[in-house]
Parts: structure tokens; sequence; C-alpha cells
């Protein structure tokens, strides 16, 4: 199957940088290029992306990775989080694709989540084309919007997300995101004893309580095809 080799390269790039994946960057980078129906604006960017790791300290590249993936769930590659967050349903949903694999013949180690975007994609890679793409594709509004936050960060690793839309058929888009998100760590900190409510943007009891208007995004600007 000619895609299986670019998804993998794919599913390869969107881990945690190592040495062996700077070792072996020119060879996955050929086999991603091999991908079906990359239009020239992707292929030019995932060729940008390619460079970047080659010519980066590791160090550098895996705070970089960290800092993308790590620190904000509008750019998780933990796809059920944009969809369920923390609640149980999550939990079900990761049993139920869990059982997929399983159908298809994929057994996780333990310390890898099935929701992963770079699991995702192994997995499809092992499935026939057509199943492959619609497979993916049942995920792309969750893929457009990782895509569009990284595009308004000006992130290299939009060209990636890009590629996974591109191999689904489905159309790439800028979705309208929130103005202001969390970090994962401001959003699991614990509220300060004694201080009042615990909403954000509430004042203590008895204090005028201010109203907060949020502006909508309506054109974002960066990296995008």
């Amino acid at each position: 199957m000619k895609h299986s080799l670019p998804l993998r390269a794919l599913s390869r790039f969107l881990q945690y940088p190592d040495t062996e994946l700077i070792q072996h960057c020119t060879e996955v980078t050929s086999a991603l290029l091999e991908m079906p129906k990359l239009t020239k604006k992707v292929r030019t960017g995932l060729i940008d992306f390619a460079k970047h790791l080659e010519s980066t300290d590791l160090y550098d590249l895996q705070e970089e990775y960290v800092e993308c993936f790590d620190r904000g769930r509008a750019t998780s590659l933990h796809l059920f989080e944009h969809v369920h967050g923390d609640s149980r349903e999550r939990g079900q949903a990761m049993v139920d694709l869990l059982q997929t694999y399983k159908d298809g013949g994929l057994e996780l180690s333990a310390n890898e989540l099935p929701d992963h975007l770079s699991v995702i994609l192994e997995f499809a890679s092992t499935l026939p084309l057509e199943q492959a793409k619609q497979f993916i594709g049942e995920m792309a509004h969750i893929l457009n919007a990782v895509y569009s936050t990284l595009v308004s960060r000006n992130n290299r690793y939009a060209w990636l997300i890009a590629a996974a839309i591109e191999f689904s058929g489905e159309k790439i888009k800028i979705v309208e995101l929130k103005v202001q998100e969390e970090s994962m760590d401001e959003e699991w900190a614990e509220p300060p004893a004694f201080g009042g409510c615990t909403t954000r943007g509430q004042s203590k009891p008895g204090e005028e309580q201010p109203l907060q208007f949020i502006k909508s995004i309506k054109e974002l600007k960066g990296v995008q095809p």
C-alpha cells in the first residue's frame, strides 16, 4: 500500500523528537513526500519543516515540541481532549478506540494513549487507502482546529497537520478560535484559600463584579496553504 510509509513518516514527525529521528530525517522526509495528493504549498512546508529539524539543536527541538503540544489543550495531539476534555466520555471513547485497534491487529504499549494523533496515523497506515482516508477524515474538524491554532502562532508543525487533512481528502480551513486560552498549569491551579468566588473574572463577595467582553477572531495569518 503506497500510503502506508507516508503515514508512518508523518506519525514519526509528530512524535517527540530524538536522536534517532534526526539521524533518519532525510529518509523520513522522502517517505512523507510520497503521500498522495499533497498540494505544492503543503509539500514545500513539509520540506521547510524537515530542514528546521536538521538545522536545529535537539534540545531546542524538544523544547519547541513541549511548548507546542504539552502546554495547552488547543494544540493537544490527544484528539479526544478536544471533544471530551477529561470527562468519563473520553475514557469510554478511548476504550472503544482501543478495541478498534485490537480488531485491526494493533497492540499499543503501556505508555501510549490511543487518541494521540501519531498512533491514529500509525493505525491508519495499516488500512486500505479508502478506509484510511475515511478514518482520518472523521477527525478532520479536530485537526482543522489544531491546525488553525498552529497557524495563528506561525508554527511549522501546522504543515504536518495540513498533510494529514489533505490525505483524508477533507478541506484545510481556518476555524474560529477562542481569543484566550489558559495553559494546562493554569487550568489545574488551585484557587487561593479564602480568595472569594473561584470563578475566573469575579471579585470577592461584596465587591463589584466586572463584565468581560471577548472579541472574536475574524482572520488569522501565518503558516497556511
